[in-house]
């Protein structure tokens, strides 16, 4: 399937929730499928917390498939023969968005000066990006986990923008244990000595120890006991007999060490920081007077929200949350629980009613 890379410098300042504004700020993309004459087709997918614009081609930098192939492509259930895909690194990030990797206007890298942002200055690069594109009205945005806090974002704030908004396995605010989970990642990286307070883009060392046990402590909460158990359960890896040692005996523990190194290799310990903080201020309510209704008064566009059976980290209870509110907005909304085994990383893996949902509310 044929795909093209690309950047977009934003002509303009990012003007940012801090108060702060982002000066030639860059967003980079990746496109699939043909744009129609009139600009009508085009469905914008959101990307998820270590995510990137790789959606259905092979990562730059591991060579791993896209993140979400089984999903986009051609007669696939986003399907690239009828629409024009565009997935784009969030600002943050670190597959080419601007970020505190990127060089600041002195020529070093920001580092720690990188302004902090939220989902909702995410959601204005896209804008900015769409806008530049030349696309006034997309078919359908779509989004799972920090996605489809982004897709609510741009239907809360740019309503004319989406005809079709659909969220998985999301929420419309951060909980305080999704918080504390991400401090506990944050202060694993911080207490890296290789972190040299983000200073540590020109150094010899980067704080890969503290993002690889940051990336475990997430991983968990992305599965569910159930998974985990039938997964691995307590049986110990390559070896017979316990090692009255600390290596890794049990089969989850390697498995999450891997999980954890193979991480650093392609994300940015800062971006880790920059995001996480993002989604902890998430608070879609709050963000218009309390009410979370309000955030959607108004809007025409049709709204399908997806949640996952064993999903602990975004559970059902959130995404009823948010039907709710569309429902008290009068807007036109459809809601589905699905029954997986594998926890908040089910919307990633082969699940065929996701595929019918997906297939069904794009077309």
């Amino acid at each position: 399937m044929s795909h093209t890379s690309s950047t977009y410098a934003l002509p303009d300042p990012l003007p940012l929730d801090s108060g702060q504004e982002l000066t030639d700020a860059v967003v980079a993309y990746q496109t699939y499928g043909t744009l129609n004459a009139d600009k009508s087709n085009a469905i914008l997918i959101c990307h998820a917390l270590t995510g990137d614009q790789y959606v259905a081609s092979d990562h730059p930098i591991t060579g791993k498939p896209g993140w979400w192939e089984r999903m986009v492509g051609p007669s696939k259930p986003i399907d690239t023969d009828r629409y024009h895909i565009i997935c784009a690194n969030v600002i943050g990030s670190c597959m080419g968005s601007s970020g505190p990797a990127s060089i600041a206007a002195d020529g070093e890298p920001y580092a720690m000066r990188f302004p902090v942002i939220t989902i909702r200055d995410m959601v204005r690069g896209l804008v900015a990006l769409l806008d530049g594109l030349g696309i006034e009205q997309l078919h359908a945005v779509v989004g799972g986990s920090m996605g489809g806090m982004q897709a609510l974002s741009l239907a809360a704030n740019w309503p004319e923008r989406a005809a079709r908004v659909l969220v998985i396995a999301s929420t419309a605010r951060h909980s305080a244990q999704n918080i504390a989970f991400h401090e506990v990642g944050r202060q694993a990286i911080m207490a890296d000595p290789a972190w040299a307070d983000g200073d540590y883009y020109g150094a010899d060392t980067r704080p890969d120890n503290g993002l690889a046990v940051a990336r475990m402590a997430a991983h968990i909460t992305y599965l569910s006991e159930e998974g985990l158990t039938e997964k691995f359960g307590r049986r110990l890896q390559d070896r017979d007999a316990k090692s009255f040692g600390f290596d890794a005996d049990f089969q989850v523990e390697s498995y999450l060490r891997y999980q954890g190194s193979g991480f650093t290799q392609r994300f940015d310990a800062n971006s880790y920081l920059y995001i996480t903080r993002a989604m902890d201020y998430f608070d879609l309510a709050e963000e218009h007077g309390g009410k979370l209704g309000d955030a959607f008064a108004g809007t025409s566009a049709r709204f399908c929200i997806v949640s996952f059976d064993t999903d602990w980290l975004y559970p059902t209870a959130e995404s009823r949350h948010v039907v709710h509110a569309l429902n008290a907005s009068g807007a036109k909304v459809s809601f589905v629980e699905l029954s997986a085994p594998n926890g908040h990383d089910s919307f990633l893996l082969a699940h065929e009613q996701l595929d019918r949902v997906v297939k069904g509310f794009v077309e």
